[in-house]
C-alpha cells in the first residue's frame, strides 16, 4: 500500500475512533473544533519539520557534491590528469546518484595522490640527502626541509624532481670518483715517500678512512682539501726527487773523483739510477723516503770529508794517466816539473779540486786527440823501422860466405831474405809517404812532430844520410871486388892456374864499413849523398819561431840511434 493511502486510512480511522470517544464523553462541537484545529496545527508542524529536514538533507547533499566536485577538480588539477577522467559525463540523476558516481572517482584520485605524495617525498628525501652530502651537512639537518606544495603533484613535476635527482646522483658519482682518485694518488705518494697514509686522510675527513665508498665525504670542502693535499704531496715529491737527483749527481762526481770501489757505491745505486728519471717514472715503496735522502746526504758529507784527503792522490792519478797517454805515442813530458807544480797548487790551497781535475780531464782529452792524430804516422814509422831492421839483417846475411850451406835453418833464412828484399825495396816509398804525412801534420798544428825528444823528420834525414853512406860503401866494395877479380885474373895468366887459385880467395870487407848500426869515424858523405840529404831537408819549414816546438814542456834528448824508442 502506498504511504499516502496508508496515511489517509490511518488518520481516518483514528479520527473516527476519536469521534466515538468524543460522543461517549459528550464533548461539545466547540471543543471538538478546537481540538481538531490543534490537531491540524500539530500535523502541519510535523510536516514542516520533515520538509525542513528534507531540505537540509538536500542542501547537505548539494554541498557534499560541490565539495566532492571541487576536491576532484583540485586533485585532477594537482595530479595533472584532466584528460584521464570523464566523470562529468556521469553527473546525472538524483543527488544521491551523482554522489554515488563521484565517490569512486574521488577515492581513486585520493589513492593516486597518496601514491604520488610518497614518490615526491622519497624523491625529495634523496635529493636533500645528496645535497646535504655535497654541502657537507650532517643527516640531522634534513628535518628542517621546506613543506611540500601539494597543489602541483603532476607527473611533469615529479619528472623534474627525478631529473634533478639523477643530475645530483651523477654529480655524486663524479665526486666519489674524484675522491677515490685523490685517495689513490695520496696512497701512492705517501707510500713512495714513506708517510702515514691513514693520518693524512684522517686530517682531511674521518669518513675517508672507511672502507665503504658510500659513506665517504664528497663535499666541496673535502674535495678542495684533498686537491690541496695532492698538490702539496706532488710538490713534495718533486722537491725530494730533485734533491735525490742532485745528491746522485754529487755522488757520481765524488765517486769518479776518488775512484770509489764498487762495493761502496752499490748501497746508493738506487739514488744514482734516478738521476735521469722523470716525475712520472718514479714509483715504488720508499723510493723518495726522507730516510733514504738522509742516508744519501750523510754519504755525500762523508765523501766530501774524504775528498780533501784524497786530493793529491786523485790529481797524481790523473797526471799518471796523462803521462801514460803521451808515453804510448812517444811524446816526452817533463813529469817532475809538472808534478811539483801540481803539488804546490794543492798545498797552497789556490786550486779548487773540481776545477783542477776538470782542467786535467781537458788535458787528457787533448792528449787522446793528439795520440789519435799521431797514430797513423807512428804506425808507418814502425813499419819503416821493421823494414830498416830487415834491410840491415839482409846486408849481414849477404856478407855471410856460408849462407848457402845446408846447415840448420838455412831454408828459413832464404825465405826471410826474400821478404827482406821486398821490404827493402819498399823503404823509399815508405819514407816518401811518411815524410808527406809528417809535413802535413806539422803544417796543420804549427808544431814539430817529436819522437821522444827528437824531431821525427830529423831522424828520417839521418837515416837517409846513413842509407846514402851505405850505398856509397857498397859501391866502393863492388869496385874493390872488381879490382881484386881483375888482379886475380892477371896473376892467373902470369903464374898459372895453381897460384891463381890461391889468389882467388876473397878478401873480407871491413865489418865497420858495411854495418847498419853506424858509420866509421873517418867516413864522410859523398858529394852526391850530401846533395840528396840537403834536398830532402830543404822543404821543411822552421816552426820553432812561430810556435813552441813541443806541446807540454818537451826536453831534448841526447843524440842516439833513431831505432831506440823513448
Amino acid at each position: 500500500m502506498p504511504p499516502k493511502e496508508l496515511s489517509e486510512t490511518t488518520c481516518g480511522s483514528l479520527l473516527r475512533e476519536l469521534q466515538k470517544i468524543w460522543d461517549e464523553i459528550g464533548e461539545s462541537d466547540t471543543e471538538r473544533d478546537r481540538m481538531l484545529l490543534e490537531l491540524e496545527r500539530e500535523c502541519l508542524d510535523v510536516y514542516r519539520r520533515k520538509v525542513a529536514c528534507a531540505s537540509k538533507n538536500k542542501a547537505d547533499l548539494h554541498q557534499a557534491l560541490a565539495e566532492a566536485e571541487a576536491e576532484v577538480s583540485n586533485l585532477v588539477s594537482a595530479l595533472g590528469e584532466r584528460a584521464l577522467f570523464s566523470w562529468t559525463d556521469k553527473m546525472k540523476g538524483t543527488l544521491k546518484q551523482q554522489m554515488s558516481a563521484i565517490k569512486p572517482v574521488l577515492d581513486d584520485l585520493c589513492m593516486k595522490k597518496e601514491q604520488r605524495l610518497v614518490e615526491f617525498v622519497n624523491t625529495r628525501i634523496q635529493i636533500l640527502k645528496i645535497q646535504g652530502e655535497i654541502e657537507g651537512r650532517d643527516g640531522h639537518s634534513n628535518s628542517t626541509t621546506p613543506p611540500l606544495d601539494e597543489r602541483d603533484l603532476s607527473l611533469k613535476k615529479l619528472a623534474e624532481l627525478k631529473a634533478s635527482l639523477e643530475e645530483l646522483q651523477r654529480d655524486k658519482n663524479i665526486r666519489m670518483q674524484k675522491v677515490n682518485s685523490y685517495i689513490n694518488i695520496i696512497h701512492e705518494l705517501s707510500t713512495m715517500m714513506s708517510m702515514d697514509f691513514i693520518k693524512l686522510l684522517t686530517e682531511v675527513h674521518l669518513s675517508l678512512t672507511d672502507s665503504s665508498n658510500q659513506s665517504k665525504s664528497i663535499s666541496n670542502e673535502t674535495l678542495a682539501v684533498l686537491a690541496a693535499l695532492v698538490r702539496s704531496l706532488t710538490q713534495e715529491k718533486k722537491d725530494r726527487l730533485q734533491k735525490i737527483q742532485d745528491l746522485g749527481v754529487t755522488l757520481m762526481e765524488l765517486w769518479n773523483l776518488m775512484n770509489t770501489p764498487v762495493n761502496e757505491q752499490s748501497p746508493f745505486y738506487h739514488v744514482t739510477h734516478m738521476i735521469s728519471t722523470s716525475m712520472e717514472e718514479v714509483s715504488g715503496q720508499g723510493r723518495l723516503s726522507s730516510d733514504m735522502i738522509e742516508k744519501a746526504e750523510a754519504e755525500v758529507e762523508r765523501l766530501n770529508v774524504l775528498k780533501a784527503s784524497k786530493m793529491k792522490e786523485l790529481v797524481l792519478k790523473k797526471q799518471d794517466e796523462l803521462e801514460e797517454i803521451y808515453r804510448g805515442v812517444h811524446v816526452e813530458l817533463d813529469s817532475d816539473a809538472a808534478r811539483k807544480e801540481l803539488l804546490n797548487l794543492i798545498d797552497s790551497g789556490r786550486a779548487e779540486l773540481s776545477e783542477l781535475l776538470s782542467n786535467m780531464d781537458s788535458e787528457i782529452q787533448k792528449a787522446k786527440e793528439q795520440a789519435i792524430s799521431r797514430k797513423d804516422i807512428l804506425d808507418k814509422f814502425e813499419k819503416f823501422k821493421f823494414a830498416y831492421e830487415e834491410e840491415c839483417w839482409l846486408d849481414d846475411y849477404e856478407r855471410d860466405q856460408n849462407r848457402f850451406s845446408a846447415g840448420k835453418g838455412a831454408h828459413k833464412n832464404l825465405k826471410r831474405a826474400e821478404k827482406a828484399r821486398i821490404l827493402a825495396n819498399k823503404i823509399p816509398s815508405l819514407l816518401e809517404s811518411l815524410n808527406a804525412k809528417i809535413k802535413s801534420w806539422e803544417e796543420e798544428r804549427r808544431m814539430i812532430f817529436m819522437f821522444g825528444k827528437r824531431s821525427l823528420l830529423e831522424i828520417l834525414e839521418e837515416h837517409i844520410a846513413l842509407r846514402l853512406e851505405r850505398e856509397e860503401a857498397k859501391r866502393r866494395s863492388r869496385e874493390q871486388k872488381k879490382l881484386q877479380e881483375q888482379l886475380a885474373t892477371e896473376q892467373e895468366v902470369l903464374y898459372g892456374s895453381k897460384r891463381s887459385a890461391i889468389g882467388k880467395k876473397p878478401l873480407a870487407p871491413s865489418a865497420s864499413a858495411n854495418s847498419c848500426g853506424g858509420t866509421p869515424a873517418n867516413r864522410r858523405l859523398t858529394t852526391s849523398g850530401a846533395s840528396k840529404v840537403a834536398s830532402f831537408g830543404k822543404e821543411r819549414k822552421d816552426y820553432t819561431k812561430a810556435t813552441p816546438t813541443t806541446p807540454l814542456n818537451y826536453v831534448a834528448l841526447p843524440k842516439e840511434s833513431f831505432l831506440q824508442s823513448p
